[in-house]
């Protein structure tokens, strides 16, 4: 089985995605590690659960049942790395609702393009 990315390994990949889509600033860098870290923490309760047989639920003292605590942090996880992910413009729902920064054409450039 394929070793789980680090946190590292996510952020790197979040940037060069980022960068690929022309979104990135390095002032984001600072919310791009939370989301690693969102990420990294999803993946290894991911693996967690997986590995626990996905038990979903937990008896309670009482003698009922209800949502084991891993599946929840799961849940909240999913909810918070959705938003972030649209903060950081990384699905095609919010990347429809930026503008994103291009390249400014030298006066060269410019002089030569007319001339065509």
């Amino acid at each position: 089985m394929a070793k789980a990315p680090t946190k590292e390994t996510i952020k790197r990949a979040t940037v060069a995605d980022m960068k690929a889509l022309g979104v990135h600033k390095p002032q984001y860098n600072r919310i791009i590690d939370i989301y690693a870290e969102l990420v990294f923490q999803y993946n290894t309760l991911t693996k967690e659960f997986e590995d626990g047989g996905y038990q979903y639920e937990v008896s309670t003292d009482q003698g009922g049942a209800k949502k084991s605590p891993i599946l929840a942090s799961l849940e909240t996880l999913r909810k918070d790395i959705l938003a972030y992910s649209d903060r950081l413009c990384l699905n095609p729902k919010s990347l429809d609702t930026v503008t994103v920064d291009k390249p400014k054409e030298s006066k060269l450039q410019s002089l030569l393009s007319k001339r065509k």
